[in-house]
């Protein structure tokens, strides 16, 4: 892809490439509904997709591929499919995004076009940056909440750190499933 179709892409620009990091933390429900800490390794791939038009509105975006393994571990225990995109008219930065298990997530937030970090968020019941879950999860796992920072790094890395709470039946206090690593860009696009 050209240089000038990247900054079409405004803060996303930089994550345009295949990341790979081996320092990822997750602490999730255990399958006692207790709480577990994994360390994980990952590999997310982010594709430029040109421009999106939808009537007056034009996006820019990214089409990305996430995989993750527990540290020692050939099979994987995460993965998940979507899109990023920017909003130029609008200065928002989107995830959408669906996990195997049942769960689809839009979120989104404000950015400058050249920022190096934003944040993102989705809430149930939201008509724009909403979440949906299928119908066990939204009984006995509920997520409500979704937040995730992203910060691009000088060094040909960025990292990210995500809290996704939930409502696990049974508990009085939400649970935060909270996920974090650092990865460095081994292609670029």
């Amino acid at each position: 892809m050209e240089q000038g179709q990247l900054t079409q892409l405004g803060p996303l620009a930089a994550l345009a490439g295949v990341w790979e990091g081996d320092k990822g933390d997750d602490v999730a429900p255990s399958d006692d509904r207790g709480t577990e800490q994994n360390k994980f390794r990952e590999r997310i791939t982010f594709e430029p997709i040109g421009s999106v038009n939808n009537h007056e509105q034009t996006l820019y975006g990214l089409r990305y591929a996430t995989t993750a393994w527990r540290i020692g571990e050939a099979a994987p225990f995460h993965e998940e499919v979507g899109y990023w995109l920017w909003d130029p008219k609008e200065k928002q930065v989107l995830r959408c995004f669906i996990v195997p298990r049942g769960v689809s997530v839009i979120a989104g937030g404000p950015a400058e076009p050249t920022a190096t970090s934003f944040a993102l968020s989705a809430e149930v019941g939201s008509e724009t940056y909403g979440i949906c879950s299928n119908r066990f999860l939204d009984r006995e796992f509920k997520t409500v909440r979704y937040e995730l920072t992203v910060t691009v790094h000088d060094d040909r890395t960025f990292t990210y750190e995500e809290d996704t709470q939930l409502r696990i039946t049974g508990q009085a206090h939400l649970f935060h499933h909270r996920d974090k690593n650092t990865l460095r860009r081994v292609k670029t696009f």
